[in-house]
């Protein structure tokens, strides 16, 4: 039965429902506050955008496939502290490589360190990715014990120690610009892209949507799915390290609790965006959408003089409110 044009009408008020009212919340708090629609203060947000997208992208894959990865937070903290102990100056008095090899050959350099903490993670990321795919362990579970073994790691890794004193050549990543852009927006956009490719050009991506549509018919059409599932949980993990990387560079220092909850907002940016947590749909405009909406939800109510713990509290609403117009685009469809 064709909809009329009314009911279209409703049917996109309620499934944008959400980025409306922020957009309209985003024009009140320009019109009513000071320095809230600045050059300084877009620039802002959108280095705050940077990490947060690049791990929205990395769960993106996930959520396509009807998953979800619960050791994103903690995967991103171990990656900056992986990073962080190999790139501190060799004069700073707390340096956690204080002799050995180790001491002699650090600070190593910055590119060689992303791909080390990349390749690391991404190892964590396949073992994640084999339980699910050869064992079928759901991946709420799977990534669950992945989160608590790798934040274990970390704790054993560091002692628990924050660190700091990195050599500028690393904080650069976030104090540097090219064409009035941070380093950090300029990597974000390059994780986009490539992630765009992934998505829309090869095999790969084809694969992902088709088993997030109906698994049992991908395997059945030929679709490597349990390798397809591997590579997915080792590209997401790939993608929070660069992320913990970035975050290490803008904060200038780490811990193993950086990064913690961040795959909560991830998940549901993707989710508000229109990354489906029913499986087969979504876009990397999806991830950059709910993103952004996100960080202006957050941003608009500080200057609005809202109390920080409030915000929370916002944001659960917020998610409470996307997953459940998910969930009834999907139901309206069957």
């Amino acid at each position: 039965m064709q909809k009329t044009q009314k009911q279209k009408v409703t049917d996109f008020l309620i499934n944008n429902g959400v980025i409306i009212v922020m957009f309209i919340l985003v024009i009140y708090t320009g019109l009513t506050t000071k320095n809230f629609l600045t050059p300084n203060n877009f620039m802002n947000l959108l280095a705050n955008m940077s990490y947060r997208l690049v791990i929205a992208l990395g769960i993106s894959g996930c959520v396509i496939t009807a998953g979800c990865d619960l050791s994103a937070g903690r995967m991103i903290g171990f990656a900056a502290c992986l990073a962080g102990t190999l790139l501190q100056k060799q004069d700073y008095s707390g340096r956690f490589f204080k002799e050995g090899f180790l001491a002699n050959i650090t600070p190593l350099n910055p590119f060689l360190v992303l791909l080390i903490v990349m390749l690391v993670c991404a190892c964590f990321g396949t073992i994640t990715g084999w339980f699910i795919a050869y064992l079928n362990v759901p991946p709420f579970i799977s990534t669950l014990a992945m989160m608590e073994i790798i934040y274990g790691i970390g704790l054993i890794y560091t002692g628990a120690t924050p660190l700091g004193g990195y050599v500028n050549g690393y904080t650069m990543f976030s104090t540097g610009k090219f064409l009035g852009l941070s380093y950090l927006i300029w990597m974000a956009l390059a994780m986009a892209a490539i992630t765009w490719f992934i998505y829309n050009m090869t095999r790969h991506g084809k694969y992902m949507y088709a088993i997030g549509g109906n698994p049992q018919a991908a395997e059945v059409a030929g679709v490597p799915v349990k390798k397809t599932m591997v590579i997915i949980y080792a590209k997401a993990t790939a993608f929070y390290a660069m992320a913990g990387f970035m975050l290490g560079a803008k904060a200038g220092g780490a811990s193993v609790n950086t990064g913690l909850g961040y795959e909560m907002e991830a998940i549901a940016a993707c989710a508000l965006g229109g990354v489906s947590v029913t499986g087969g749909r979504g876009k990397v405009s999806s991830a950059l959408i709910g993103v952004a909406v996100l960080e202006l939800l957050k941003v608009a109510l500080q200057f609005l003089g809202v109390d920080a713990n409030a915000q929370y509290i916002a944001i659960g609403i917020v998610i409470f409110v996307a997953i459940s117009l998910d969930i009834r685009k999907y139901v309206a469809k069957k």
